[in-house]
């Protein structure tokens, strides 16, 4: 199965510019559609303002969004689609804080900059295949210097202890193709091959990785993989 891509952008020659992008960083790219504005993303999602998108049909397992468009802000866009199984990369070209971090928390899984060279674009928008967050240059030195800062401010309040991973894995929860992906996860295969392992695509594989980590309340392969060892299933 080919890989289905939605890119919202108003400005044409950026919609191009994009495709081309992403044409040029997966081969397995079947359909792009490209939309320029906000109503017409969610009539093809099948969704109305406010409303959460669902996966119905032939869906899109990637998303691009400019943040900035004629009829709002690609942040209500991010926030609807946080249950649809789709990678959501924002595209913009605004790296300050006042965008970065409140698309973050709205659950975009990478954010690159138009004005990077094309190059650098396929070469980000690649790491998806190798689970990693596509973020530019820019936008990562400055997610580096943001903690640097705060962590190194007088009187500041300690950083918060992450939450303890659960002691025992629950099987229960996790299918059977995500009990497949965990194990070879465990085994230090990348994305890619466990694709090819499986016979399956990677942005599959990416999709039942996110179960995963959701179900287990775990946030990295190291952490699913202990508790996968735990269990003896590697």
């Amino acid at each position: 199965m080919s890989v289905k891509v939605l890119i919202l952008e108003d400005n044409p020659v950026a919609r191009t510019f994009l495709s081309r992008v992403v044409r040029e960083s997966f081969s397995d790219v079947g359909e792009i559609v490209e939309v320029s504005d906000l109503d017409a993303a969610r009539r093809l999602l099948g969704h109305p303002a406010g409303g959460k998108a669902a996966a119905r049909g032939e869906a899109f397992q990637l998303i691009m969004v400019d943040l900035e468009l004629p009829d709002g802000s690609g942040l209500e866009l991010l926030t609807e689609l946080s249950q649809y199984p789709a990678t959501r990369i924002v595209t913009t070209l605004y790296s300050d804080d006042e965008h970065l971090f409140p698309a973050l928390q709205c659950g975009a899984d990478g954010y690159l900059l138009k004005e990077d060279r094309f190059e650098v674009l396929v070469e980000e928008l690649q790491k998806i295949v190798r689970g990693q967050p596509p973020l530019s240059p820019a936008v990562a030195r400055r997610l580096l210097t943001h903690f640097r800062t705060s962590e190194s401010v007088p009187g500041g309040a300690p950083p918060q202890a992450p939450a303890p991973a659960p002691a025992v894995l629950d099987h229960e929860r996790l299918t059977p193709r995500e009990s497949e992906v965990l194990t070879y996860l465990s085994k230090g295969f990348t994305i890619k091959e466990i694709a090819s392992l499986m016979g399956i695509k990677w942005f599959t594989v990416n999709d039942h990785i996110k179960s995963i980590y959701r179900k287990l309340n775990v946030s990295s392969r190291a952490e699913a993989a202990v508790l996968a060892s735990k269990q003896g299933l590697v």
